[in-house]
């Protein structure tokens, strides 16, 4: 979908994508406390200068960039699901699954909320929670559009998101975002009527 392309950015060169993945398993590994910029170009296969030469700014630039890149990718799945979609149902349901099914299974991200969860937290809680929540929108309004009156896609957008965010964040007894029957069964309990009543 050409709207929503306008939300992602360019993927990273070949040799920056190779640093970021060498990041996301050291995180997995030890977390972000204790990995250092050698451990990273050590299982990149490259040298501590190509890492700075390719992140200028060190560690911070560096998880940044990851960060950054780790959501581009979050959405470029969950696009490709969301051009699939024929009706809303499915694009509900598609939706809501692939981000759970990609966020309970991120073992960067896993780690970091068992373990670490001061650097995640600050980043999708309290102010910050806002800046997450005006991205959703804005990447999923436009599919969203297709289904249910323009003027209310922003706000159903965010309220989705809301809804995802809580369950990944703090999971409950019989309802597994991962899994597409038990996210169908949350959808057509309560989303689907909650967007129609509108």
């Amino acid at each position: 979908m050409a709207v929503a392309a306008e939300v992602l950015r360019a993927e990273p060169a070949a040799q920056e994508q190779r640093v970021i993945d060498a990041v996301l398993r050291c995180i997995a590994r030890w977390g972000v406390a204790k990995t250092t910029l050698d451990d990273i170009a050590r299982d990149a296969g490259l040298s501590r200068a190509t890492v700075y030469r390719l992140f200028p700014g060190g560690k911070d630039a560096l998880l940044e960039a990851v960060a950054n890149s780790e959501v581009n990718r979050f959405l470029r799945t969950i696009a490709a699901r969301l051009d699939e979609a024929d009706d809303l149902e499915e694009l509900l349901v598609a939706g809501i699954t692939e981000a759970g099914a990609h966020l309970t299974t991120h073992a960067a991200l896993q780690y970091l909320l068992l373990h670490e969860p001061e650097t995640v937290l600050p980043r999708i809680a309290f102010n910050a929670m806002d800046t997450v929540l005006r991205a959703v929108s804005a990447f999923a309004t436009p599919y969203l559009s297709r289904y249910i009156p323009a003027e209310e896609a922003p706000r159903a957008a965010e309220w989705i998101g809301r809804i995802v965010i809580s369950y990944v964040s703090c999971p409950a007894d019989g309802v597994d975002l991962a899994n597409e029957q038990s996210v169908r069964r949350l959808v057509r309990a309560f989303v689907l009527p909650g967007l129609s009543s509108n």
